[in-house]
């Protein structure tokens, strides 16, 4: 490839609202261009780049035997209400009418169609198992798209989806992507982590992310450096303390603390350890014909896990001021569980807590010395409420939990039946018996993929890519190009030669400035660069220079091919 037959259109300074390092250097590089919020063009530069991550994907897809098809990207409204999906999802399903007033949506995801094409295709235990996957462009209205593609409203997206007669066969088809797919993050050159995960909309059973790590990330991950152990704070478990002995040893006291709402001021002021505070959390709990008053009790060092509270008091949301008055007789800040004949939600750490701090109930004042089973009930639920933190036990025994930042690239799940039940996707058993299929979906965010390598590989020049997916592998910049006939000759042998090889090359045969080209190539990330020069050539020699280094190499002009290719294989 010549430059000047392609399209180099690199920007000195990012557009201002271009937030993050990924989404700065993507529109330098000229990546991709902004057509409308959360939607980019990717720029010829940027293609090749996805195409290269797609073609991985696909490559170890099909190895791991799943079977590519392409389905629409507009979907009739009728199959997410038939799976009853379509008025939990959201404004991010963006739905339109067509001009016979049918409802349609652009789809954020596909369940819904891949269950109706194999409940239509799909007979017989004989036809299963079957696993169908497609490169696709998504749609999700996004209320504040941002990070350029880390979080656009239209992204291309691989989604596979796997349909077995029998959980043991979906377990076994889970663990085959497991597989697959750290192979596909492996040969993308990415640092990344496997971690257990909430099923969220999705659905299902079990389900794990992969983060490509990155202390952007919008993920916490909890791991265990001295086992396997790694998971999304939002499930990662907070192993319950041990139980303390049951003697209390102070008086319930109240005492006056003014204008201290926090946790954190009230231990300061009482002079206090701050894990000795209990801080109350006031939602309202959904239910039939209405909605409960539930108090979290959380230790004040401590955040909620609102994925966690959800799965004991089941949907709900955080008390407004007048509701909270109306229970309690004060506003946030001063409450406690003492005196409070509803519901009562304790963390695990909260349950073994003694002479503890708490609010009144009363503006400006918090009691001291309060013990369950004294001074006010047992919590009628004690679970795992809050978000685990540095230095936690891991859950598996084998040491402590530390914490990293992660970009989630993709998502396998058991989505077992709730799909296929809700769809009538069934088949015939061996006893002619009609059964639901059990279903597995996964997710990889092929163009998320892009912006999470750049926010992994980067320096104050630009991109530092992978090799496996950058746009070009080499790059050529003979000095002189178009007045040097020497140097346009050993540069043209040398980009042949490399083609030759199978080395993806592009040759700088623009007429810039040599600071331009270097500045232009290592801002888009190409991981090797070769410098043709009449100096160079007398000698016989070529410099070479990897994307990263500080100090250039010279190569013997004959060898530059073998010493590239033995670059690439190390």
């Amino acid at each position: 490839m010549l430059a000047s037959q392609f399209f180099v259109a690199t920007l000195k300074e990012a557009p201002s609202d271009a937030e993050i390092v990924s989404h700065q250097l993507m529109l330098r590089a000229g990546l991709i261009r902004r057509l409308a919020g959360g939607i980019y063009t990717w720029m010829p530069m940027g293609l090749r780049v996805l195409r290269k991550v797609e073609a991985i994907v696909r490559e170890e897809m099909n190895r791991a035997g799943a079977i590519e098809l392409l389905m629409p990207a507009v979907q009739p409204f009728e199959l997410w209400e038939e799976s009853g999906r379509g008025p939990k999802y959201g404004p991010e399903l963006l739905r339109f009418k067509d001009r016979h007033q049918r409802e349609f949506v652009i789809g954020p995801t596909h369940e819904e169609v891949i269950t109706d094409v194999v409940r239509r295709e799909v007979k017989s235990y004989r036809q299963l198992p079957r696993h169908f996957y497609q490169i696709q462009t998504k749609f999700r209205d996004e209320i504040r798209p941002r990070f350029g593609v880390m979080r656009g409203r239209e992204f291309l997206m691989k989604d596979g989806y796997s349909f077995h007669t029998s959980y043991a066969d979906l377990e076994r088809e889970y663990r085959n992507m497991y597989e697959t797919y750290t192979r596909i993050f492996t040969r993308l050159g990415l640092k990344f982590r496997a971690v257990a995960a909430d099923t969220g909309a999705i659905g299902g059973t079990g389900s794990h992310e992969f983060h490509v790590l990155a202390d952007s990330g919008e993920d916490a991950i909890a791991f265990c450096p001295a086992s396997d152990y790694a998971a999304n704070v939002e499930l990662a478990e907070a192993v319950a303390p041990p139980t303390v002995g049951a003697d209390d040893t102070a008086a319930m006291i109240k005492k006056a603390t003014p204008g201290k709402t926090k946790c954190e001021d009230v231990a300061a002021f009482l002079g206090l350890p701050l894990t000795q505070t209990v801080k109350a959390i006031a939602v309202m709990a959904e239910q039939e014909g209405g909605s409960e008053f539930v108090l979290l009790l959380l230790r004040g060092d401590h955040d909620l896990n609102e994925i966690k509270a959800q799965k004991v008091v089941g949907e709900f949301r955080f008390a407004r001021d007048e509701e909270i008055i109306a229970a309690l007789g004060c506003k946030a800040g001063y409450i406690g569980a003492v005196g409070f004949a509803g519901r009562v939600v304790a963390d695990r750490s909260v349950a073994v807590m003694r002479d503890c701090v708490c609010g009144a109930n009363e503006e400006n004042y918090h009691l001291t010395g309060v013990n369950f089973g004294r001074d006010l009930p047992q919590p009628a639920t004690v679970a795992d409420i809050r978000n685990v933190v540095e230095g936690d036990p891991s859950p598996d025994g084998k040491g402590a939990l530390e914490l990293c930042r992660g970009i989630e690239v993709g998502h396998i799940f058991q989505l077992r039946t709730k799909y296929a039940e809700a769809l009538k996707c069934t088949f015939l058993d061996e006893q002619g018996k009609d059964q639901v299929m059990e279903m597995g979906c996964y997710g990889i965010g092929v163009s998320r993929i892009v912006g999470a390598a750049i926010e992994q590989g980067y320096d104050e020049r630009g991109i530092i890519f992978p090799a496996s997916i950058a746009p070009f592998v080499v790059a050529v910049v003979p000095m002189n190009y178009a007045k040097s006939e020497v140097v346009r000759t050993a540069a043209n042998a040398l980009h042949g030669e490399l083609l030759a090889a199978g080395i993806d090359a592009i040759l700088d045969d623009r007429d810039e400035r040599p600071g331009s080209m270097f500045a232009d190539w290592e801002l888009i990330g190409v991981p090797h660069r070769v410098v043709v020069g009449e100096r160079g050539l007398k000698e016989g020699k070529l410099e070479y220079k990897r994307r990263g280094d500080a100090e250039a190499t010279m190569v013997t002009a004959n060898a530059m091919v073998a010493f590239l290719n033995q670059k690439l294989c190390g």
